[in-house]
């Protein structure tokens, strides 16, 4: 017969299940474990204090939780504690790893934090090697919990549980990289169970999430005209531009958007997506061909874009090749707007703009991006919503992004970069975005940084290089975060952000079919040279490429992956992605070297690997060298083939004192071979860039050298200019 005081605290414990039940509406998802005759090793996040109370409440099995000393202060809240099993212990300590491995042999469910404390409002922390030893050593089933607030004052909370499964490290190694790996294992799935634990939604219904979660009146984003935007602003354009739309496209239509980063074209994007529409991102860069072209694959019948930008960026060749195709333009939207749709935005769509919005599978198209059609004519990538929203969820992951948080963005929203983290990160998430329409602008957008107090800065290696010689010191001074993507950074950039600014450059690494970012390097995981570790959820292989004995080609899939291609030859239809692995594998085309721990390095595209005199050799190797032998310019290089020689690499470079001598000794005092060495040098003022601020090698491709010095025999410390007219 049980005791008095221990039903009086069963009855205690009662009324408290009780009052939280009543207090918060809880929901559940993913794995839902039934009473098993092991115990259960709960891990969880941590994002409340109140979670310590609420968790063992309502996780099958009335866990024990472990709290650290620092979370039972406050009499009210340990009077309430007392209606949970508890221990008190530094989670990291071993005597806890001890006691609850015994608590664990008793057959008793428990319940660690990995983080050890109340998570802060990043939500990326660092995972404590007491609970992976803990779940190691008592090889008990270990469950991942993700618990998920609707807002920081909101009583509705979901539990995600994730796949049943146990710690376990391979290899012989000594206890203390056994600890590492352990711990690392664990974090992984913390990681990818905040990914799984994402609902599965449209932009637009995650937009709306973000305006309930920070509020109408909270500022969010703001362009070149200097005047911040809210939220609330951002609907009632979104929903107005979005009805504008409707009378003259269809749903599921893939409607052109050729507009520059100015506010309305976040507007436009919102509204579409909101009336089950597809805005196609068209790269008004790549010429008036590229476009029509890009038109035709993803069966555009529509363009929208702006008089004053196809003015002002003398786009009028791009309109004029899209005659075919029905061309509106948003200065018009105002005045096609009747008194009825007015009426309609102020009395029914701003106080229910869900009633208004359109039911999307979260699995359809939310977005066409195109690639450059550098080798044939450009494909459209179709991303769905959840691949760009998951995209999102595995970038938040591995690093934080708080409200507090200023993005800088001048990437182009055509591109993958500039449209997922550039834009749709910093909508869904609260932080706070300055568009800028071009990032060319170097001297302008330090200046930007440093009177905005930007804390992110995104980039290209090109473009970031350039911001940097043209940057004060403190021009940067706010900034926490740099991240490179869309081309290899080169160590030069590396050294001037760590000498002038005290940053440290994290790179990442991508694919506009992927959402776009497929790794990343951060705090946590960070080595020179390399990309970090695959995001969470995303699943690697490797096929071996004949003369390459480091890497392969990489090969993935994950939730990020996209749903397929437009291509020009079958207009408006979806080629789902495939590889040599079978359905759902993309092949990136990227041969890569897998380190240990996972960690990838980029060692260059199978299109830039060249067989000369019978070895293969990589272009990027080439272009690395350069950069050895001169940091302080630019470098690019191609295989071209010559009317007499058959197939030769030509560095085209910036600095006008290089020669294959300076790049002979370099090639030397690094060990690298003698093949790595350009066999022709041309200088030029500057080297051609895309829009995304990659180097255009299809232009250096099919430069003209026949005239002037460049048609000349090239000795072997011969240095060519290509005459200024043809460059």
């Amino acid at each position: 017969m049980a005791s008095p005081a221990a039903a009086l605290g069963a009855l205690w414990s009662g009324i408290v299940a009780l009052a939280v039940r009543l207090l918060f509406r809880v929901a559940r998802s993913g794995t839902v474990p039934v009473r098993a005759r092991e115990p259960l090793l709960y891990m969880a996040r941590h994002p409340r204090r109140i979670d310590s109370l609420l968790l063992p409440l309502l996780l099958p099995d009335r866990p024990i939780v472990v709290l650290p000393s620092e979370e039972v202060r406050g009499r009210a809240f340990r009077w309430l504690l007392g209606a949970v099993p508890h221990l008190v212990m530094d989670v990291n300590h071993p005597l806890t790893v001890r006691r609850v491995l015994r608590v664990l042999a008793e057959g008793r469910s428990v319940l660690l934090y990995p983080e050890g404390r109340v998570l802060d409002s990043s939500g990326v922390m660092k995972c404590y090697p007491g609970p992976a030893l803990v779940a190691l050593h008592s090889g008990a089933t270990v469950v991942p919990v993700h618990a998920i607030y609707a807002s920081a004052r909101s009583r509705r909370l979901r539990l995600h549980l994730g796949a049943l499964t146990r710690i376990r490290v391979h290899g012989e190694d000594g206890t203390r990289r056994r600890r590492l790996r352990a711990t690392r294992a664990l974090q992984h799935l913390m990681e990818a169970n905040g990914v799984d634990a994402r609902e599965r939604i449209t932009l637009f219904d995650a937009f709306l999430q973000a305006v309930e979660r920070e509020g109408r009146h909270t500022e969010i984003v703001e362009d070149l005209k200097e005047v911040p935007r809210r939220y609330g602003d951002l609907l009632r354009g979104s929903l107005a531009l979005g009805r504008w739309a409707n009378g003259f496209t269809q749903p599921a239509d893939n409607v052109g958007v050729l507009l520059p980063n100015v506010v309305p074209t976040v507007c436009l994007v919102l509204g579409l997506s909101a009336n089950a529409r597809v805005p196609a991102m068209l790269n008004y860069s790549a010429g008036s061909r590229a476009v029509r072209a890009a038109c035709t694959a993803a069966n555009v019948r529509v363009v929208i874009t702006s008089r004053a930008f196809v003015e002002q960026a003398r786009l009028s060749p791009v309109v004029a090749a899209l005659r075919h195709l029905r061309i509106v333009y948003l200065e018009d939207a105002a005045s096609q707007l009747r008194l009825w749709d007015k009426l309609w935005l102020v009395l029914l769509a701003m106080r229910m703009p869900r009633r208004v919005s359109a039911r999307v599978d979260a699995h359809a198209p939310a977005v066409v991006l195109f690639t450059s059609g550098s080798e044939t004519h450009p494909k459209g990538v179709a991303l769905s919503h959840d691949a760009i929203l998951a995209n999102i969820h595995q970038i938040g992951a591995v690093i934080d992004f708080t409200s507090r948080d200023r993005v800088l963005n001048a990437l182009p929203l055509y591109h993958s970069y500039g449209f997922t983290a550039g834009m749709m990160l910093c909508l869904v998430t609260g932080v706070k975005l300055f568009l800028y329409l071009s990032p060319l602008k170097y001297r302008a957008i330090p200046e930007i940084a440093y009177r905005r107090n930007v804390t992110y800065l995104f980039g290209t290696g090109t473009f970031l290089g350039y911001y940097a010689k043209h940057a004060n010191p403190l021009d940067f001074g706010s900034v926490r975060y740099v991240i490179s993507g869309g081309e290899k950074l080169g160590e030069e950039v590396v050294r001037l952000y760590l000498e002038k600014f005290g940053l440290r450059i994290f790179e990442g690494y991508g694919a506009t079919e992927c959402a776009p970012v497929i790794a990343l390097s951060t705090p946590q995981c960070h080595q020179a040279g390399t990309v970090g570790r695959p995001l969470p959820g995303v699943r690697t292989r490797l096929e071996k490429l004949e003369g390459v004995e480091h890497g392969g080609v990489l090969h993935l899939t994950g939730p990020n992956l996209m749903l397929g291609y437009y291509r020009y030859d079958m207009p408006g239809v979806i080629d789902p992605p495939r590889s040599r692995f079978g359905e759902g594998w993309y092949s990136t085309g990227d041969v890569v070297d897998i380190l240990e721990d996972g960690v990838l390095r980029v060692v260059g595209r199978v299109r830039r690997f060249a067989k000369i005199a019978g070895e293969m050799v990589s272009l990027d190797a080439i272009e690395s060298l350069a950069y050895r032998a001169s940091p302080q310019h630019r470098h690019a290089i191609v295989l071209r083939t010559e009317s007499v020689g058959g197939e030769t690499t030509v560095l085209f470079t910036t600095d006008p004192h290089l020669t294959r001598h300076g790049l002979t000794r370099a090639a030397r005092e690094s060990g690298a071979q003698d093949l790595a060495v350009a066999r022709k040098v041309v200088c030029m003022p500057d080297l051609p860039v895309l829009g995304s601020g990659k180097t255009d090698y299809v232009t250096l491709q099919t430069l003209d050298l026949t005239e002037g010095a460049a048609n000349e025999p090239v000795l072997p410390d011969a240095v060519s200019k290509p005459p200024a007219a043809k460059a």
